[in-house]
C-alpha cells in the first residue's frame, strides 16, 4: 500500500510538473510576496550588522579637516549593500506542495521531492516528465515571485529607506512594509502563517501552526 501511495504522488507530479495556474501552478500573491522579501532583507541586514565599523565619510582637499565618522550599522551603505541582489535569494526557496498556506514557500527541499529521490537512490525509476537534472531547479512559481520582488523594491524603494532609517528597531518590516503599504486594505493574514516547530512534525506538514517564523 505505501508503494502505491507514492505512485500515487508520482502521478499527481507528473500531471502538475510545468503546468499553466488553472492547472496546478499556483503563484504568489502579494501577500506571500512582501512577506518573504520582508523576510529575507531583515535577515540580510542582521548579517551585514555583526560589525562594529566605523566609516569616514567627508572629503578635504588638504585633509586637515578630520573626516565625519558613521557607525556602518546605521548608514546608507549598510542598507544598499543588504539590498543588493535581495531578489536572487528567494531562488533558494522551494515549493512544498504538501502545505497550503504561505508556508508552501520554504527553503530546503520538500518532503515529496525527499522521497522520489529516495526512491532513485533505491534505483526506482522515477518518470515526473523532466529531466531528474531539472528536480531541483526554481520552478516557475519562485521564478514568477522573484520577478515580484524585484517589483516591489523597485516600487516601495522610500518606504524601505523610510523604515530603515526611522521605524527599524520599532516596527518589523512585514508590518510596516507589507501590512501597511503593499496590502493596505487587502488580506494580510498570511504575515501571521509560520513554519510548524519540531514538535508539531508529528502532526503533520501542514503549516498552519508553529512557534517559529518562515
Amino acid at each position: 500500500m505505501k508503494f502505491l501511495s507514492l505512485l500515487s504522488i508520482i502521478c499527481v507530479i507528473s500531471v502538475q510538473s510545468h503546468t499553466p495556474e488553472d492547472e496546478g501552478v499556483k503563484y504568489a500573491n502579494s501577500c506571500e510576496v512582501c512577506k518573504i522579501l520582508a523576510i529575507e532583507l531583515e535577515n540580510r541586514l542582521d548579517e551585514t550588522g555583526k560589525t562594529s565599523e566605523v566609516l569616514e565619510i567627508g572629503y578635504s582637499v588638504d585633509d586637515v579637516k578630520p573626516k565625519k565618522k558613521k557607525s556602518y550599522k546605521k548608514s546608507e551603505l549598510r542598507l544598499v549593500e543588504s539590498l543588493e541582489g535581495l531578489c536572487n535569494r528567494i531562488l533558494e526557496y522551494n515549493i512544498h506542495k504538501e502545505r497550503t498556506d504561505s508556508t508552501r514557500f520554504a527553503k530546503g527541499m520538500s518532503q515529496t521531492f525527499k522521497t522520489l529521490h529516495g526512491l532513485v537512490d533505491k534505483g526506482v525509476k522515477v518518470d515526473l516528465g523532466i529531466p531528474y537534472d531539472l528536480w531541483d531547479k526554481p520552478s516557475a512559481e519562485v521564478v514568477n515571485m522573484k520577478a515580484k520582488c524585484e517589483y516591489v523594491l523597485e516600487n516601495y524603494e522610500e518606504d524601505i529607506e523610510d523604515w530603515y532609517f526611522k521605524y527599524q528597531g520599532d516596527k518589523s518590516l512585514k508590518t510596516f512594509l507589507c501590512e501597511d503599504k503593499v496590502l493596505q486594505g487587502q488580506d494580510a493574514s498570511c504575515l501571521k502563517e509560520a513554519l510548524p516547530s519540531l514538535d508539531d512534525k508529528s502532526k503533520g506538514d501542514t503549516g498552519n501552526k508553529n512557534k517559529e517564523e518562515l
